[in-house]
């Protein structure tokens, strides 16, 4: 049953997280089962002529970084469209490729044809936050024929996360293409001191509020598997950024693929590898 407006206003006001967990993991058991997704993901430098190296695990390859130029990013995903293999590949910031549009006097939509062109599949995530009209900008990378990975948060508004959720569920309302958001900020606002209390009460509460998009996503890198862990026991569904490298130095149980599964298994629910273009992996 869906949450009220008066119910998701006291509940953020509470300070009862057990209630508030418990209703935003009946929403994700209803939308998802046991089913909890990650993706293994390698992280590529932007700039062109940089070493092109990745662990055959990896189901994703992400340009990370902002590019130089417009001509720049162009280039470098055709060096790794061209070495991918068939896998997915994925980069760059929305917000940064908005800037880059406007510094390089081209329109968006142009900017994202020749990534896509070049071999682009998906932009790697839109920071709500930072784009100058998120309506327009997401409309525009699904003209251009590409998807996008996942809505994100850059920095947290000092002020309670549920206006800000609120203004995600009703972007995604107008646009209808958001498969994954990431409610937890990217980085710090000093203003907003980061607790595992209200890293889990934000998750919660995002899944409560942005019911209309699929996946509520957690970085496995930035957050690790502690924090990663209880999130999707509060309305998580999805693992971003794990490793793809198999092996780890203190042995084969805290390899990064062993270990997310381990967690995941440990919260309840049943592991499922996906790529970049959330396709299951066999």
């Amino acid at each position: 049953m869906p949450v009220s407006d008066s119910e998701i206003t006291a509940l953020a006001s509470s300070h009862d997280i057990i209630q508030l967990g418990a209703l935003a993991d009946d929403a994700r058991r209803a939308r998802h089962g046991m089913r909890t997704t990650y993706v293994r993901v390698a992280d590529i430098p932007p700039q062109p002529g940089a070493p092109l190296d990745w662990p055959p695990a990896a189901r994703e390859l992400r340009l990370v970084g902002s590019p130089s130029s417009r001509q720049a990013a162009v280039s470098r995903v055709a060096e790794l469209r061209a070495a991918a293999e068939g896998r997915p590949v994925s980069g760059f910031s929305l917000a940064d490729l908005e800037k880059l549009s406007a510094d390089d006097g081209a329109s968006l939509r142009t900017v994202l044809e020749e990534l896509r062109s070049a071999g682009l599949e998906l932009v790697a995530e839109a920071p709500f936050d930072r784009l100058r009209d998120a309506r327009h900008a997401i409309e525009e990378v699904n003209i251009a024929g590409l998807s996008l990975a996942r809505l994100t948060i850059d920095q947290l508004p000092a002020a309670d996360p549920v206006a800000l959720f609120s203004a995600v569920h009703d972007l995604q309302r107008d646009v209808a293409v958001v498969r994954a958001f990431a409610p937890l900020a990217r980085r710090q606002n000093p203003a907003v001191p980061s607790t595992g209390y209200e890293d889990v009460r934000r998750v919660a509460l995002a899944r409560l509020i942005v019911e209309n998009v699929a996946s509520i996503q957690v970085d496995w890198s930035r957050y690790g598997p502690k924090l990663a862990q209880v999130a999707l026991t509060m309305g998580a569904d999805d693992v971003d950024a794990v490793s793809p490298a198999d092996e780890a130095g203190e042995g084969r149980r805290r390899a990064p693929l062993e270990e997310v599964r381990r967690n995941i298994r440990a919260a309840g629910l049943d592991p499922v590898e996906r790529d970049g273009r959330f396709d299951p992996v066999s």
